[in-house]
């Protein structure tokens, strides 16, 4: 997993860093990666020499990184030109080595332009920009290079105006960002929680993490951690010669009804794809389920469905009172459930939240927005990673916050983060296929924080895989979860 770390924790990191270091080198690192990657950029745009490139340039330490950088580009060939924000404010040295290596200065943007470096505002940055900034900002997003097509926007450390540690976007009266929306993030020493979550991740486009030397310096515990493939494959169950269904892991599935069979028949598909031995289905779309699925273990009530490692709870269930009763059934089981759907409603209409905290087999909630709205009284608001967290400890649960960057929090303050997500997954019914994903790697064995981040990872490389072959269903991510595990090794 790669830590992501508050905006405290970095500058801590940076003050013992610079410590070390004779004064401005470590910005002149920073300054080096940057214009290494600007150079990589403007080669995809015919090169760097000859190459328009207007710097952005704010009060901070930001604006000194693109300046220096900047000089780099110059001296490479670049006709570069700065743009002071602040007037008098600008980084002075950084501003003398640009002039220094022939870059000029105006106060207004050029004709022309390949690229735009956004040096306004760095990690210390709260607010969203002013109006000014924001403005110039958005009138740059058409600005044409030589070749004709629109500037590349190059972030330096994280996009201008977004609110750093939490992800948040400030919004105009218009509904436009109050933030640069970048095409690249180069980001310094360590990954920012705005760079992975939040409506700031969409702004921060691709994001490369340049080495400056921060790594032994960073201390405590990072706000949140981003998954990875290689975590999954660790993570995943091997099979051995002695391998059977029954130790591989039986999950039952209590999900669908004679109103919605299909959200039976697709988490039971997502169980299926994942790596337990035997599907037990317990519910009143036994039929539809044994027509697409032949090799489950159909029954009509959860009483009577066996033995299994782990329960999935919800998708279609409905409100009633028979759908009560299951949810009852499955929360007194001693193993994992996953609750999802209609199990969220029935928490609260139900008045069954207390359940949980008295369990000691560990449980998955699997809300969207409004279901976490449901649960708690509110939205989750400009923070989702502290939301799953308030979640996660009221309700003694794992957490898997959906949304296009799943967060996973859990009771004891981890936070991990999802970046698989698509918005091709924004279609009914994917929900179900990822509960019963879940739930099969929870009876597996896996730890629940594990099989959560685990499942959504899966889960948004298989709505990436389906969106290949155009608009994207749900039983077109239940399909494609098998080659997604399959690469998998």
């Amino acid at each position: 997993m790669r830590p992501v770390w508050r905006v405290a924790d970095v500058r801590a990191a940076e003050a013992g860093l610079m410590a070390t270091l004779p004064p401005g080198a470590l910005m002149q690192r920073a300054a080096a990666g940057l214009a290494r990657r600007c150079a990589l950029l403007l080669g995809d745009r015919g090169g760097v020499y000859g190459a328009r490139v207007l710097v952005l340039v704010g009060s901070g330490d930001n604006g000194g990184d693109a300046l220096y950088a900047g000089a780099h580009l110059t001296r490479r060939g670049a006709a570069v030109t700065a743009l002071l924000l602040t007037p008098g404010r600008a980084h002075a040295d950084g501003l003398a080595a640009l002039r220094a290596a022939g870059g000029r200065v105006a106060d207004r943007p050029p004709a022309t332009v390949d690229l735009v470096l956004d040096g306004i505002v760095g990690i210390g940055g709260t607010g969203g920009l002013r109006e000014t900034a924001e403005q110039l900002a958005a009138s740059l997003a058409g600005r044409l290079g030589r070749d004709g097509t629109p500037a590349t926007v190059v972030a330096v450390d994280v996009p201008s105006g977004v609110a750093v540690d939490t992800g948040h976007v400030p919004l105009t009266d218009a509904g436009r960002p109050r933030a640069v929306r970048a095409d690249v993030t180069v980001a310094f020493g360590a990954l920012k929680p705005a760079l992975v979550v939040g409506p700031a991740a969409e702004l921060a486009g691709e994001v490369e993490l340049v080495d400056i030397g921060l790594t032994p310096w960073l201390r405590g515990t990072p706000a949140l951690q981003v998954i990875e493939q290689t975590d999954v494959v660790g993570w995943w169950p091997e099979l051995g010669a002695s391998s059977e269904k029954y130790t591989r892991g039986v999950v039952g599935v209590a999900t669908g009804s004679a109103t919605y069979p299909g959200a039976a028949v697709l988490s039971v598909a997502g169980a299926l794809a994942g790596p337990t031995g035997l599907v037990r289905y317990a519910g009143s779309a036994k039929g539809e389920v044994l027509h697409q699925h032949p090799s489950v273990i159909a029954t009509g009530r959860v009483a009577d469905a066996g033995r299994v490692q782990a329960w999935v709870c919800g998708s279609g269930l409905g409100t009633g009172e028979e759908s009560a009763a299951e949810l009852r059934a499955v929360l007194a089981a001693p193993v994992p459930v996953v609750l999802d759907a209609d199990a969220l409603t029935l928490l609260v209409d139900g008045k069954l939240a207390d359940r949980l905290r008295g369990r000691d087999a560990p449980i998955v909630v699997t809300p969207h927005d409004r279901e976490y709205a449901r649960l708690c009284g509110e939205m989750p608001g400009e923070d989702r990673v502290a939301a799953a967290l308030r979640l996660a400890a009221w309700m003694n649960a794992v957490v898997l916050l959906k949304g296009d960057r799943t967060v996973i929090g859990t009771p004891d303050g981890r936070a991990y983060v999802n970046p698989t997500g698509t918005p091709v997954l924004a279609t009914g019914g994917t929900g179900d296929v990822l509960a019963g994903l879940l739930g099969s790697l929870l009876a597996a064995g896996l730890a629940p924080e594990r099989a959560a981040a685990a499942a959504a990872y899966l889960h948004g490389m298989a709505g990436r895989e389906a969106a290949r072959g155009g608009p994207v269903t749900a039983p077109d991510v239940a399909t494609a979860l098998r080659p997604v595990l399959a690469r998998l090794g």
